[in-house]
């Protein structure tokens, strides 16, 4: 089988978000079988242009912002049934003018945006990926996710987006910051699944395999059979080492 191109892989469901395409969805979906493609498409089109037509209405956004349909926070980007969530991110605002006025660097600006947009749309019953930020800001989203580790790291939160939430992705950073909380401000884990922004489900499977790992290298275990003993990969049984060092160092 022929592998897609990376690009394709990555960013073709992000049609979705778009009015047209989500109408063609609705109906596959809720119609299985009743409609082929050709029809979908068209019946959306015609929908579309009705729309257009009678909700000419464009006083409902301030200059800077835009609507973008993020996908909802109750449900998973990788779930076949996903739903998407409208909601008004602002771009730009006068904020970011003065930053630009003060000769702020542009990444700093930037990662002002990305904060204030993942935020918005958390508030607004919706999460925002890298991805989706990506696209609305024309640039990578290994760019943008270093901006907004950075951002987490300055500011000490850790922002809503679906790495997070979903626990998906490469997101890895915040394994410390859930432990420290659990270890050592004594947090029980569901105050720490909501000031980290994490689900119930990540937070009770990081504390575990912590404990996991920090139970087995206090006994002399070395990483090799740490790793047999409970599957769990090299790498982040190193992580949970590492992490088990600070919170030595922090007690």
């Amino acid at each position: 089988m022929i592998r897609k191109p990376d690009g394709i892989r990555k960013y073709s469901t992000a049609h979705d978000r778009f009015l047209q395409p989500a109408i063609a969805n609705f109906f596959a979906r809720e119609f299985s079988g009743m409609f082929g493609p050709m029809v979908r498409k068209n019946i959306a089109n015609e929908l579309v242009n009705l729309f257009n037509e009678l909700c000419p209405e464009s006083t409902r956004l301030k200059p800077g912002q835009v609507i973008w349909n993020a996908l909802d926070k109750n449900t998973r980007a990788d779930s076949p049934n996903r739903k998407y969530k409208p909601v008004i991110l602002t771009l730009i605002n006068e904020d970011d003018i003065v930053l630009f006025e003060k000769q702020t660097p542009a990444g700093k600006i930037k990662q002002q945006a990305i904060a204030r947009m993942i935020r918005e749309t958390y508030a607004q019953g919706g999460v925002l990926s890298m991805r989706d930020l990506s696209l609305l800001l024309l640039t990578s989203s290994s760019n943008l996710s270093g901006l907004r580790a950075q951002y987490e790291k300055e500011h000490n939160t850790i922002l809503p987006h679906t790495g997070v939430l979903h626990d998906m992705g490469s997101t890895i950073t915040h394994k410390v910051q859930i432990v420290l909380k659990h270890v050592v401000e004594k947090k029980a884990p569901n105050i720490v699944a909501r000031e980290t922004n994490h689900s119930q489900r990540a937070v009770d499977h990081y504390i575990r395999d912590y404990y996991r790992v920090k139970t087995l290298h206090s006994d002399d275990k070395d990483v090799d059979y740490i790793h047999t003993t409970t599957n769990i990969s090299k790498k982040v049984i190193n992580q949970y080492l590492k992490i088990n060092q600070y919170v030595k160092e922090r007690c």
